[in-house]
């Protein structure tokens, strides 16, 4: 066939051009050659909303005769909607029919020629027929069929559309990637206080039966019993500490902890302040000589790894010594998921010291320690405004030379309100995962919201695992 040429100095990728209903031939045609990868499956997952679990769930798939995810049969056949619409005929074509036939499924990572060929004309009304066909890698045909169109009736050329890049979150990469690091760990006892609401005792028991926790539930059994038959929930092989109400339940998860029945808790359909206040109690808490902290573990979609905010949920405003504390916790916490040297980038209004501003004092006081040794196990910088913490070009803009500067795994805010809110902007403007846990006491606490999701509850789950796992390991060496 003839192929579209295009003037020296602009590449022809920049440019569609077609084929006349005058240029056709029987036996003419063109093809195109494409890899499908697991996000050309999730976009077109999303722009269809055909989200059977086939094609979007891993462990679903696994279950399936193909044992694996497929591709959906009309992301292939989109493909031959590619080449008619694009390269032959190309500019001007309309669709009129196509039939297919899908013979053999396709796996990410299959590689497929797709080619369309002329097999009839009709002048009269510029139809053309042609013979559509996909063949995978190992040049097996999956998807068969016939195509009809009414040809364009004159040439041309036409600047390729400059459209905006698609961005896809992929909100199960970094929960699959937790799961993978707690996977083949030995579960821990998890003191669930007060699972009195669907959220609470879902979260649990869905950790539970992956394998990441067992379960141990302290509230009132009968409330505990009678939610999950409410929500037809299975209880069958936990076990139920009773108590009579919420402060009961936290003054006996912490019992239970403080004697090593449980390696870690998790907060329940209670108040926060309710289960905080019985573990940071002087005589009978789980209290250590760090100052109890929160960190969120976020997966933000434009950022290439987890983002670590501290402390956004316990300490109001906290001196320069509980700083020291929360930043220590931290990059226990960091390490824990296997980020062997964490970048702490602590923050200011700006990145300059200047006595106006205490958090920049602080900063770069937290700076000076870890170069003295006194925080350890992490790279630690500051002052830095949020943008130079998470933006190297922002930070190269303003001359900042520095490890962490755009690299940050960790920041560490002023006060609670700001990483709150910073938290929360991520989360519900950016698309962010979120999940986290409270450092600094015995044993780690999962601090859940009503608005956590299963995913976030879950994660967190694992997150307090591979916690318990290192300090195992730390005091063991």
């Amino acid at each position: 066939m003839d192929m579209p040429t295009s003037p020296a100095a602009t590449p022809a990728a920049d440019f569609l051009e077609n084929h006349p209903f005058d240029t056709l031939r029987v036996g003419s045609g063109a093809s195109l050659v494409r890899q499908v990868t697991e996000r050309d499956i999730q976009l077109f997952a999303a722009v269809s909303g055909d989200v059977n679990p086939a094609h979007v769930d891993a462990l679903y798939a696994r279950t399936t005769p193909f044992h694996q995810i497929i591709a959906h049969g009309m992301l292939g056949g989109s493909l031959i909607s590619t080449v008619l619409g694009t390269q032959f005929p190309g500019p001007g074509t309309i669709y009129l029919g196509q039939t297919l036939r899908f013979l053999k499924p396709v796996h990410i990572g299959d590689t497929l020629t797709v080619r369309v060929t002329v097999t009839a004309l009709e002048p009269a009304r510029r139809h053309v027929w042609l013979d559509t066909r996909c063949t995978d890698q190992e040049g097996s045909v999956v998807i068969d069929g016939q195509a009809e169109v009414t040809a364009p009736a004159e040439k041309l050329r036409i600047a390729r559309a400059d459209l905006p890049e698609p961005l896809l979150a992929d909100k199960n990469l970094r929960y699959d990637q937790l799961l993978g690091a707690a996977k083949g760990l030995a579960r821990i006892a998890m003191g669930v206080v007060h699972p009195c609401s669907r959220e609470a005792l879902e979260g649990a028991l869905q950790a539970d039966r992956l394998g990441l926790i067992r379960a141990v539930l302290i509230g009132p059994e009968a409330r505990i019993r009678a939610l999950a038959q409410d929500c037809r929930l299975d209880l069958a092989g936990l076990s139920i500490v009773d108590v009579p109400h919420s402060h009961a339940a936290a003054a006996r998860a912490v019992e239970l902890a403080r004697a090593g029945e449980v390696q870690a808790l998790m907060k329940g359909s209670l108040h926060s302040d309710e289960l905080l206040g019985a573990v940071v109690n002087a005589q009978t808490g789980l209290r250590t000589e760090r100052r109890v902290s929160h960190v969120f573990v976020l997966d933000v979609p434009r950022y290439p790894k987890p983002l670590l905010i501290t402390d956004a949920a316990i300490n109001v405003a906290p001196d320069f010594d509980a700083k020291v504390d929360i930043v220590q916790n931290a990059i226990d916490l960091a390490q824990a998921l296997g980020i062997d040297r964490p970048k702490v980038a602590v923050l200011s209004a700006v990145e300059t010291v200047t006595p106006k501003l205490r958090s920049s004092m602080d900063a770069a006081a937290l700076s000076k320690m870890a170069d003295r040794g006194q925080i350890t196990g992490g790279l630690v910088d500051g002052p830095l405004a949020f943008d130079n913490a998470v933006s190297l070009a922002a930070a190269k803009t303003k001359g900042i030379a520095s490890e962490v500067a755009g690299d940050a795994d960790i920041l560490v805010v002023p006060d609670l309100e700001s990483g709150n809110m910073l938290a929360k902007q991520l989360e519900y403007l950016g698309g962010a995962q979120a999940a986290g846990l409270v450092m600094g006491a015995k044993v780690p606490i999962v601090l859940t919201s009503r608005a956590d999701s299963a995913h976030s509850r879950i994660a967190s789950c694992a997150i307090a695992l591979l916690v318990t796992e290192h300090r195992r390991k730390a005091l063991a060496a």
